[in-house]
């Protein structure tokens, strides 16, 4: 549960810094810029402390699969992003590949 509650911290502080690069335009702007710097370190250092419990192959889809659906509700909701057709199977097939890697892959984790 500890794992979880790090790691559920580590994509909110990645989807923060994401969002504070846009807000950033460019690295122009002071406060977002190191809201940047701070969220990508904090992110990956929350990161590697749940690498020690989880198999990365796993961590880093979800990882990446939660902060891409994130970021995009971030987008339509503070931009006022468009959400079409062709960005919905983008997202499902970004999903659906996460899936089937966790779900179906023989590798191991270690």
């Amino acid at each position: 549960m500890k794992t979880a509650i790090i790691f559920f911290f580590a994509v909110l502080s990645e989807v923060t810094a994401t969002t504070a690069l846009k807000f950033s335009e460019g690295f122009t702007k002071l406060v977002p810029s190191i809201i940047v710097v701070v969220g990508y370190g904090l992110s990956f250092y929350l990161l590697s402390l749940s690498l020690k419990v989880m198999p990365i192959g796993i961590a880093y889809a979800l990882w990446s699969g939660i902060g891409i659906v994130l970021t995009v509700i971030a987008g339509m909701v503070l931009w006022r992003e468009p959400l079409d057709w062709a960005r919905v199977v983008g997202i499902a097939l970004i999903i659906f590949g996460i899936l089937v890697i966790n779900l179906f892959s023989k590798v191991s984790a270690h």
